[in-house]
């Protein structure tokens, strides 16, 4: 069995990530929204921080709870969303803008979603 106190914590973390993304990503309306001025540069760099604080917390859930809690939850490719954090961390220069985007725009509400979900299911336990 694995520490819920803890578990829940993180979870925590990773939805209050998830909904500042949101927050922070809902002005965009294209990836020209990112690349086209400095304040949308600024805009990209603070939502690739949270996707990497998302991805590496995902990481750290995994291992408190041996791996057992994330493939309850089918509905996220847990493994793309980790990895996104590897993407962004050691090839920052040269990441895909049009990627990110996608992620933001499609991704990060049913992730926000799900950790919720688990958040809910956690407490019941």
């Amino acid at each position: 069995m694995y520490d819920k106190e803890l578990t829940l914590e993180v979870l925590n973390q990773i939805h209050k990530a998830a909904v500042t993304l949101l927050e922070r990503f809902e002005p965009v309306k294209s990836v020209d929204d990112f690349t086209h001025s400095p304040a949308g540069m600024e805009k990209l760099d603070s939502i690739c921080m949270l996707l990497i604080a998302i991805g590496e917390s995902l990481k750290k859930l995994d291992k408190i709870t041996d791996n057992s809690l994330l493939p309850k939850y089918p509905q996220i490719d847990w493994k793309k969303a980790k990895g996104l954090k590897d993407i962004i961390t050691h090839q920052y220069f040269d990441v895909n803008v049009e990627a990110i985007y996608d992620v933001c725009n499609t991704k990060i509400k049913l992730l926000a979603d799900t950790v919720k979900r688990i958040i809910e299911d956690k407490d019941k336990d």
